[in-house]
């Protein structure tokens, strides 16, 4: 059995570890656009230079799994296409290509390994008393803003966002704020409507809807929103935001032979993150496995346990869930808060390089 699973981040090489696991004789195949695992919930720490985001593939990948440094250009007809022309055939298909950004002109978008390494490079330029603005106020913005004011307590940092920590509950959003405001990051309850560009690469005048406009030295686009055109360039049906449309199983209706599992399927109820894509990763890898050995494929079914955001290396909000990621009342912050989302951290790398602990 042929297997190409097409994408390297949580939720490809989750599943790729979890069937090479379970399915010896299968011939895996991982397509990546690079030869590096990213994880994406540390890029807020390679931007500011606290962490690396990066490992060899090599080493997240169980022995026997083979995998491909391209880019897909189209997956159909149990083939998949890379963008020099060459194919690799495949049984089924794993779709993980993750979701994506799409940044204001004028900005430098955090929420790709990238633009995560152009916004390195231009904060460690950015002399001392420069202004850097992070458009965003969910989690990946107040974890950017945090960060940066922890490293750079030399530069004024702003936080733009309608609202900042919205996300949270009443308490847990005043804990977030509290926390940017002891970093002294000035926070902007507002949407950014225009960055005028400067004289150099990336500064500019940013303008906001209530017509307050300001100088930055640096603006960084911490939105993540979209996902890469694959699903719909390859004729799959796809929802309004592009992603893949599946059954209960986790299965293109186009094509039952392509799972579609984290940001890129249309999982109704899931948001981005490392909390969707491993348990849909391990869901999709477990249904290939019952369809092998001739049993019935069971239903994927959302769980979520917490929404956890860092706000600088010894500060986090730890807000708890309901299973379908309505929000709890109660929530964690301070070093306690801060422990857990280190430890989640690691477990998603652990998750992924092992496709176990799901």
């Amino acid at each position: 059995m042929r297997i190409v699973v097409i994408g390297a981040g949580y939720a490809g090489t989750f599943a790729a570890n979890r069937l090479a696991r379970k399915l010896k004789s299968a011939e895996i195949t991982v397509v990546n656009p690079r030869p590096d695992f990213v994880e994406r919930v540390r890029l807020h720490q390679q931007l500011a230079g606290t962490a690396t985001a990066a490992a060899p593939l090599a080493s997240m990948l169980r022995d026997g799994i083979t995998s491909h440094v391209g880019t897909v250009d189209k997956i159909g007809n149990g083939s998949v296409v890379l963008d020099h022309g060459e194919s690799v055939d495949f049984d089924y298909a794993f779709l993980a290509v993750g979701s994506t950004a799409r940044p204001m002109r004028g900005t430098v978008p955090v929420g790709t390994w990238e633009g995560a390494e152009q916004a390195r490079v231009a904060l460690a330029a950015l002399p001392a008393g420069g202004t850097v603005t992070v458009v965003g106020g969910g989690p990946t913005g107040i974890e950017t803003a945090a960060e940066v004011a922890g490293v750079r307590p030399d530069v004024r940092v702003r936080l733009v966002g309608s609202p900042v920590a919205g996300c949270f509950s009443d308490g847990a959003r005043r804990r977030a704020r509290a926390g940017l405001e002891r970093l002294r990051v000035d926070i902007v309850d507002d949407d950014v409507t225009e960055v005028a560009a400067g004289a150099g690469r990336f500064d500019g005048t940013v303008h906001l809807r209530s017509g307050t406009a300001f100088a930055s030295d640096l603006t960084l686009w911490a939105i993540v929103a979209g996902v890469p055109d694959l699903a719909a360039r390859s004729g799959l049906a796809v929802d309004p935001e592009g992603r893949a449309i599946v059954d209960e199983c986790l299965r293109s209706v186009t094509d039952e032979r392509i799972f579609a599992v984290g940001d890129c399927a249309a999982v109704p109820g899931a948001r981005f993150a490392c909390q969707s894509a491993e348990p849909q990763a391990a869901h999709a890898a477990d249904t290939l496995v019952r369809l092998v050995e001739g049993r019935e494929p069971e239903p994927y079914s959302l769980r979520y346990l917490a929404v956890c955001v860092s706000v600088g290396r010894r500060d986090a909000v730890v807000q708890f869930a309901r299973r379908d990621d309505t929000l709890r009342r109660a929530y964690l912050g301070g070093r306690t808060a801060a422990v857990l989302k280190e430890v989640a951290c690691r477990g998603a790398r652990f998750g992924a390089r092992t496709g176990t602990g799901v």
